[in-house]
């Protein structure tokens, strides 16, 4: 019996992994029909003693992800055909809320996501989101590369 992805999330966070990524669950979600969820996660730990001080921050970062999430979207339904595409925008630790949360709300049949991002800190200091992701989601997990600068 052949496997087949009815929910398909890919992670994103502006990097050129994500656009990576994004361009993989696209062209699985056209080829099984399946409904792409794209999502980011605004990571409020990394701004939550600067908004005590300025509310404007959560503000600012919930409109970068509206935007940007809108230019993923319209580059999924613009470059792949996928027909179904459904944005997600949440707020906490992007490694918990993708594997436990939000895959979990929506059913999530396969994640999506790039093997590095933006965030070279937190890798550095408690590990990767990717590698929380493979080791914490009940489903299948597709870590995308990027391509080596030679190609």
């Amino acid at each position: 019996m052949a496997i087949r992805y009815q929910n398909i999330l890919v992670a994103v966070d502006g990097s050129d992994e994500a656009q990576i990524a994004l361009r993989k669950a696209s062209e699985l979600a056209k080829e099984y029909g399946s409904t792409l969820f794209i999502t980011h996660i605004v990571d409020t730990r990394a701004f939550a003693s600067v908004e005590y001080y300025d509310r404007t921050i959560a503000a600012e970062a919930e409109e970068y992800a509206s935007a940007m999430l809108e230019r993923y979207k319209k580059a999924a339904l613009e470059n792949s055909d996928v027909t179904n595409v459904k944005l997600i925008t949440d707020y906490g630790s992007p490694k918990v809320k993708i594997a436990k949360e939000i895959a979990t709300k929506h059913q999530i049949d396969l994640i999506v996501t790039g093997a590095t991002g933006l965030n070279a800190v937190e890798r550095f200091l408690i590990g990767s989101v990717s590698e929380y992701i493979t080791r914490h989601a009940k489903c299948d997990v597709l870590i995308v590369r990027s391509e080596p600068a030679d190609k």
